[in-house]
């Protein structure tokens, strides 16, 4: 098991104050609009503010396409064999939907954990890299996992700060925030980490292939199916996908078909729209026993006792993506 730390004040082997004096401004800004627990969606479309004055255990989750930042705190992330710890200063990117789970940890209501993210999505990653001439296919052909944590710099802060500023500017803000977050995009894609997204967008783009695998198995999660079936329709041999796809994934085709059922069972029940034996039906169970075995497995304890407890907890958004 990978375990990776990160801390900005140590990565250099000494204190940046200016990053720090940053990364404060950014604070107070975003203190100034979040006062509440949970998460708030901001007027601009793909900008939301996450506050938790307390500890949160392991949730597990789906990591969606976004780019989120820490300003204050510590999340621990629980990404197939790999956990990873990142804190003030430290951001998660993650290109395509991955099953993870996630932790908030050291959090009170004097040191509240603070995060901001940014969704979005391949095809504006591609339409960046076509506009600023970028190279698409990536020089490194080894797959890497669909997400990473990088550290922030001066030129993504002042982007971070030029999109608080919009907040209570609702007519400037539709027409610049778009401009900002392509900024942003592009900021990564000349970074240090800018190769995984080049590799994330070339695995898109793709007619066939590991891309394809992805987004079918996404788009028909609820319909069984077997690894040869998925080779077929991807014009690759049962060996090439399956290794292919746990190094994207860091999982097999159907654990990760699994997840997504499992997760959007989970979803569903939380809603207050389904019940158990019908949540089941819904994702592709037929058997609501072998349902409840699972769901145990990964949320630690059984459907009824899962959203039970959830939904007396505040902090019933997902953790990864905040």
């Amino acid at each position: 098991m990978l375990e990776q730390q990160f801390d900005f004040r140590t990565s250099s082997g000494e204190n940046n104050p200016i990053h720090a004096m940053e990364l404060n401004r950014i604070l107070g800004m975003t203190e100034k609009i979040m006062h509440t627990e949970g998460r708030m969606q901001t007027i601009i479309p793909f900008f939301s503010v996450a506050r938790y004055s307390h500890q949160i255990p392991m949730i597990p989750g789906v990591l969606t396409p976004s780019f989120c930042l820490i300003l204050q705190g510590t999340k621990k992330l629980h990404l197939g064999q790999d956990i990873i710890h990142y804190h003030a200063g430290d951001y998660l990117v993650s290109v395509i939907d991955l099953p993870a789970s996630a932790q908030i940890i050291g959090a009170n209501k004097q040191s509240p954990y603070i995060g901001l993210r940014i969704d979005f999505t391949t095809k504006e990653i591609a339409s960046v890299v076509m506009e600023a001439g970028i190279n698409v296919k990536p020089k490194d052909k080894k797959l890497n996992t669909g997400a990473y944590v990088g550290k922030s710099d001066a030129d993504l802060l002042e982007l971070f700060i030029r999109l608080l500023k919009l907040i209570d500017k609702p007519q400037e803000a539709h027409f610049l925030s778009s401009l900002i977050k392509r900024e942003m995009i592009f900021h990564l894609l000349m970074g240090e980490y800018g190769h995984f997204f080049l590799q994330q967008v070339f695995i898109d783009q793709q007619g066939d292939g590991i891309g394809k695998a992805i987004e079918w198995i996404k788009q028909n999660y609820s319909r069984p199916f077997t690894v040869e079936d998925l080779a077929k329709l991807t014009n690759m041999s049962v060996s090439a996908l399956h290794h292919k796809f746990k190094a994207v994934t860091t999982m097999g085709p159907l654990q990760y078909q699994k997840q997504l059922r499992l997760q959007e069972a989970r979803r569903l029940m939380l809603s207050g729209s389904l019940n158990v034996t019908t949540a089941a039906l819904e994702v592709g169970y037929e058997n609501s026993s072998q349902f409840s075995r699972e769901y145990r497995r990964l949320f630690g304890q059984s459907p009824f006792k899962d959203i039970k407890a959830l939904q007396k907890n505040v902090a019933v958004e997902t953790l990864e993506n905040s």
